[in-house]
């Protein structure tokens, strides 16, 4: 079934039980249509119901004549809103735009509502710097690494957050499950993680900003980062092994937000004309920038490089960042570098990203 035949049901439904009328159908419909995109890009029966305890809820109003905006101050502001009637919220930025629709969602104790606008301006088709490029290695130790030598990365979390954290954690252990003290603790935890993850999204849009609005292209490496980050607890039958330093560099890869900053790239790049490249990640840590020879004893430790071949000395992370950089380089040169490639297309280093002919 798609989106028009289950429509028709809603309709049925809304006809049987009151509940459903108390909710405004323009949020029924698009619930379905969210239904109905889910079951097109991933199958029907890998689609799954969302668990409550890990999803925040959340509405969308698509209909922009049922949708008035009004500034009552500097700070405030108000919404009117199908069936909620008038709507009162801090006003945090400008609209700039014809308001197209809105979304209200919850996080933790708290409700968002968002805009999607029309501010009538197309995206760049040429950065304003088009010779620039940069490569970014993504870590474990720092979250970011340009070729240039820059090193970005922030404190997500506290030590006093951490400690609290913990005993949070210990006292939801011995609690009862559906007791009132138990969903007290848990809205602690959720405090304390709401705040990690607004930091972890400023520090990603605050870099992503800085990156894209001084590069015309960018470079990433191809990174599974929902399957580096599984568990190695194996089954029963055939246990993991070493579980417990898996366990410590998942949490690390997920603390540093790698996901978040190339889903904020690809967000960011869309108003300055910037690409974003992704190329194939394998051995961009073990190869020397100078004379390309791959060695995996030329990374000597987590920060220290010295190739082995012409004792090329850099830092590791910043040499990873220029082999991720001329890999890039080359690729939106010459496009596929497979069999494929047309014979015309001038060869191009993958050091320099010059034309060698």
């Amino acid at each position: 079934m798609n989106f028009a035949p289950q429509c028709a049901e809603l309709a049925e439904a809304k006809r049987e039980h009151d509940w459903l009328k108390a909710a405004p159908s323009h949020i029924l419909q698009q619930a379905l249509r969210d239904l109905d995109g889910a079951c097109r890009r991933h199958g029907t029966f890998k689609v799954r119901w969302r668990s409550k305890a890990h999803w925040s809820p959340s509405f969308r109003f698509p209909d922009a004549k049922q949708i008035q905006v009004e500034r009552l101050s500097r700070k405030w502001g108000r919404v009117k809103l199908p069936k909620l009637g008038w709507v009162r919220f801090r006003w945090s930025r400008q609209l700039g735009g014809v308001v197209r629709s809105a979304t209200v969602s919850r996080k933790g104790a708290r409700w968002f509502v968002s805009f999607l606008v029309d501010d009538e301006q197309d995206a760049p088709a040429v950065h304003a710097m088009p010779d620039t490029a940069v490569g970014i290695d993504r870590g474990v130790r720092v979250a970011a690494t340009t070729s240039a030598g820059d090193f970005h990365d922030r404190p997500f979390v506290t030590g006093g957050e951490k400690t609290r954290y913990l005993r949070l954690q210990q006292r939801l252990a011995r609690q009862k499950k559906g007791s009132a003290n138990r969903r007290k603790t848990i809205a602690a935890m959720n405090r304390i993680t709401g705040r990690v993850t607004d930091r972890r999204a400023d520090f990603c849009a605050y870099l992503a900003n800085r990156i894209t609005s001084r590069n015309a292209l960018v470079v990433l490496e191809d990174l599974k980062t929902r399957t580096m980050s599984k568990s190695a607890s194996g089954t029963i039958a055939e246990p993991g092994r070493r579980v417990a330093q898996k366990r410590g560099l998942n949490r690390a890869i997920l603390d540093k937000g790698w996901h978040k900053l190339e889903l904020a790239l690809t967000s960011a790049a869309r108003s300055t004309g910037t690409r974003v490249v992704k190329v194939n990640p394998a051995y961009t840590s073990q190869t020397c920038n100078r004379c390309r020879v791959v060695d995996a004893n030329s990374r000597k430790s987590q920060a220290e490089f010295v190739c082995t071949a012409c004792e090329h000395t850099a830092h590791a992370d910043v040499n990873a960042a220029l082999n991720i950089l001329g890999a890039g380089q080359a690729l939106s040169a010459c496009g596929d570098l497979g069999t494929s490639r047309s014979a015309k297309q001038e060869p191009v280093s993958r050091a320099t990203g010059r034309n060698l002919s």
